[in-house]
């Protein structure tokens, strides 16, 4: 028996796709991004991506709707990210914000599914925003609704991604007084995957002259894998996605050129560094160390070795995302995709321990 899903503010689907590599049955994913959703929809097996205004509380009953045309009587597992810009308060009420209709429509769906387990990730600056008033929300809402509510702080790296990332995730457990047991750490700092690890066996993207290209919509790899992570990564595929070079204008490129690498632009020549003001600018990666938090695209970022900023398929494998997950829309909107997600692996370290207390409690 495969415990069932629903994921909400999906994305991409990262942590759904972790929730899929763990043996689950990710049912459904609900985004208002078109070109996330057609992402979630080529990589989700049978799973449903549906576009729904989150905003409008109505729809949360459409969801039950759908799991119902779907066969779906009783949902084990409801996961989601709400955007956490909604918890913004005004005096002491942190109800002020429009944006908080994304949170609160977590917490509906919830009420109405009632499913056996929720689970809500998030940057870990919320569990102290606003002297903690949004996690005690957090846990009061679902606690009303008779979850065990618990929270902790993951970092990426320990669970084999190659990244150095921390999410926040809280889980609450219905009708059960246990604390739920978090995953344990995988791998030790000295163990940690390494970029180098990670996409050492990528294209290039450089001619033997120096020049960028672009490259080509489906690549050969460049070598064959030399790492136990890219052999993992290749597993399913034996082509080169989403691998397409941006090429630096010719200031960005002699910039860059001058970083040694694992430096920024604190490196420059004085009458460069004055410049830049942003703390990662030109932020070149450390071959012997994981990444840097993948962002959603702002360009300050680069590849340990080449001049040019690393493509989407470079930044999915940071993410540890496999190649054979294709990601669609323009280049914008894949790098957004890849940003915003969480970790696969992550989000399966995590999956297994819950699928563990799934079984304990069927066991009772």
């Amino acid at each position: 028996m495969k415990y069932s899903v629903v994921d909400l503010f999906c994305g991409a689907g990262g942590l759904s796709k972790g929730f899929l590599d763990a043996g689950f049955d990710v049912k459904l994913g609900v985004d208002f991004d078109d070109a996330a959703l057609k992402t979630f929809a080529n990589n989700h097996g049978n799973a449903i991506a549906k576009k729904l205004d989150l905003f409008n509380l109505d729809n949360v009953a459409k969801i039950k709707n759908i799991l119902n045309e779907l066969g779906v009587e009783k949902l084990d597992v409801l996961i989601g990210g709400p955007p956490c810009q909604g918890f913004s308060l005004a005096g002491n009420r942190i109800e002020s914000d429009e944006r908080n209709a994304l949170y609160t429509a977590m917490v509906k769906t919830a009420e109405l599914l009632k499913p056996r387990v929720v689970l809500l990730e998030n940057v870990p600056g919320m569990l102290t925003l606003y002297k903690g008033k949004v996690k005690q929300r957090i846990f009061e809402d679902f606690e009303n609704l008779g979850y065990t509510m618990n929270v902790k702080v993951l970092y990426a790296p320990e669970y084999g991604v190659p990244q150095i990332r921390k999410r926040a995730f809280f889980v609450g457990l219905l009708k059960s007084d246990e604390k739920f047991t978090y995953p344990e750490p995988l791998l030790s700092s000295d163990k940690f995957i390494t970029c180098e690890d990670a996409i050492s066996d990528l294209p290039p993207l450089q001619t033997d002259k120096g020049n960028i290209i672009y490259g080509e919509e489906i690549q050969d790899y460049f070598t064959l894998p030399k790492t136990q992570y890219q052999k993992e990564m290749r597993l399913r595929s034996s082509k080169v996605y989403n691998h397409i070079g941006s090429i630096p204008i010719e200031k960005t490129k002699k910039m860059i050129s001058l970083v040694p690498e694992g430096k920024n632009y604190k490196s420059l020549p004085e009458e460069y560094r004055k410049l830049y003001k942003y703390h990662e600018a030109l932020t070149r990666y450390d071959s012997k160390k994981p990444s840097l938090t993948i962002n959603t695209g702002h360009r300050s970022h680069f590849h340990y070795k080449w001049n040019r900023i690393p493509t989407v398929r470079e930044s999915a494998r940071l993410q540890s995302f496999p190649d054979d997950f294709i990601f669609f829309g323009n280049k914008s909107q894949q790098y957004k995709q890849v940003g915003n997600a969480v970790p696969p692996l992550l989000g399966k370290a995590i999956a297994l321990k819950i699928k563990d207390y799934l079984k304990n409690e069927e066991i009772k």
